[in-house]
């Protein structure tokens, strides 16, 4: 993959990811629970007029679609069926060791709920998803990665 557009800050990241989700109506996100739902959230905040969906891991039987309240995006309790979706989010947290789960497996969660003309985005921050080795395993269409740097002021 080659660097085709550079952006800064939380609103560069959420412009680029709603730039390039472009016009579709169902977007799922699939991530770890807890580390990613925030993520998954405010990225779902920017597409709020679609059908926007979560899946913890790769637990399809979990997933459940976002809604919109007056404070934030929120999870909704029903569960809710992802298949259709115009496009597969992979949030980095999936590829961190901990959760330990198989790119074999989240391909397969992606061929199971994506268009088959879909987009397919990975979404994650320091490299993640070439440090964990899944840029050579997952056929992403585009990747979304920030680098996060801070200071802390007293």
């Amino acid at each position: 993959m080659e660097d085709v557009n550079e952006w800064k800050g939380i609103n560069g990241q959420l412009v680029s990811f709603k730039n390039e989700v472009g016009d579709a109506q169902k977007i799922t996100f699939v991530g770890s629970p807890g580390v990613c739902t925030p993520f998954a959230e405010l990225l779902a905040y920017t597409v709020r007029d679609r059908e926007t969906y979560f899946i913890p891991l790769l637990d399809v039987d979990d997933c459940h679609r976002f809604e919109e309240k007056p404070y934030a995006m929120v999870l909704s309790d029903e569960v809710s069926d992802p298949r259709g979706s115009d496009v597969v989010v992979l949030l980095g947290g999936l590829s961190m060791p901990k959760y330990d789960v198989d790119t074999e497996d989240a391909k397969a969660l992606v061929s199971d709920i994506l268009k088959e003309d879909g987009l397919l985005i990975g979404v994650c921050f320091m490299d993640m998803f070439a440090k964990a080795g899944w840029l050579d395993k997952i056929d992403f269409d585009c990747v979304i990665d920030g680098t996060l740097t801070g200071v802390v002021k007293k």
